[in-house]
């Protein structure tokens, strides 16, 4: 009798913990539910439904804006070429360039004050509001009096009569816009993950004469795997979704599409807010949700998700 009276009180006790743990989580909880959650129903659902200009008149059509999508929509084709060109293109500069910088400035520059000076100088891309960030580059490429186009007539090279609408320096332009932002990133998350790692290790390799470059490919990069995972992933889902600096630079959807720089994003926002039809904007951000989905349960594979997740093991 004594026993169970003890092992209810126990349960009570652990059931209090679990109350107030869930008391602490729920204005999280309520926050993404209402945020994160809903919208995403929302979104769910307006992509099965004919909405244009207002809500008010809204109805059901099934699989309708889909199969307009696959079938019927002549910009979808060139619209997914360039976000293929543009995700796969970027991502090599955010989560692998990201990571060279950050190799180098914490590992390679041994003076403390010099690496965070220039990790601080590669953040300036990512703390500028986008707007100014755009303005900055604007006037990088501006015909007459652009830095970069004067560089071209320095060295001889004919510079193109318009960096937003001549190929390819339209994509060119968006993918080295669009890199120094998400790599500015990534470095700050490689940065503090080399600092874990105890010198010890690095400086046993060293002592059996391991090589710079074998050090960070036997040492580091397999330490680092999370955080590459991390950023892999959460760069694809941002590159995805993003449009911010190339609506910005462009200006409007008409000069985007001259340049051929419209990606799936940008064209979901085209249709949802020049064209206000929400439920095909719905459908088209759907498409983009499922990519996501696939392309993180890949990079899982990729990393083996199952053995970095599995508590370490010691041999003895």
């Amino acid at each position: 009798m004594n026993k169970i009276l003890e092992a209810l009180t126990l349960g009570r006790e652990e059931m209090k913990k679990y109350v107030i743990a869930y008391l602490f989580l729920f204005p999280f909880l309520l926050t993404v539910a209402l945020f994160w959650i809903k919208p995403l129903l929302d979104t769910v659902y307006l992509s099965f439904c004919e909405a244009k200009y207002t809500f008010s008149n809204m109805k059901f059509v099934g699989l309708r804006n889909y199969e307009w999508m696959i079938s019927k929509d002549i910009y979808v084709p060139n619209v997914f070429k360039v976000t293929v060109m543009y995700v796969g293109t970027v991502i090599i500069i955010n989560a692998f360039y990201s990571f060279l910088i950050a190799f180098i400035t914490t590992y390679y520059i041994k003076r403390e004050v010099i690496g965070v000076a220039l990790r601080m100088l590669w953040l300036i891309p990512r703390i500028l509001p986008t707007i100014v960030y755009a303005i900055l580059w604007l006037w990088l490429i501006d015909p007459e009096m652009g830095p970069i186009n004067l560089m071209m007539k320095a060295l001889g090279l004919k510079p193109p009569l318009s960096w937003l609408i001549q190929r390819p320096y339209s994509w060119i332009l968006m993918i080295v816009v669009n890199g120094f932002v998400g790599a500015s990133w990534g470095m700050i998350i490689y940065s503090a993950a080399i600092k874990s790692i105890p010198t010890d290790i690095i400086n046993a390799a060293k002592i059996d004469g391991a090589t710079e470059f074998q050090i960070m490919r036997y040492i580091y990069v397999p330490l680092l795997k999370w955080p590459i995972l991390f950023v892999t992933a959460w760069q694809t889902l941002s590159l995805l979704s993003s449009y911010g600096e190339i609506l910005a630079i462009w200006g409007d959807f008409g000069t985007a599409r001259a340049g051929d720089v419209v990606t799936w994003a940008l064209y979901s926002y085209y249709k949802a807010f020049s064209i206000n039809d929400y439920g095909y904007a719905s459908a088209l951000a759907m498409i983009l949700v499922v990519i996501g989905i696939a392309l993180t349960f890949i990079y899982f594979r990729i990393f083996g998700f199952k053995r970095l997740v599995q508590p370490s093991r010691v041999e003895v």
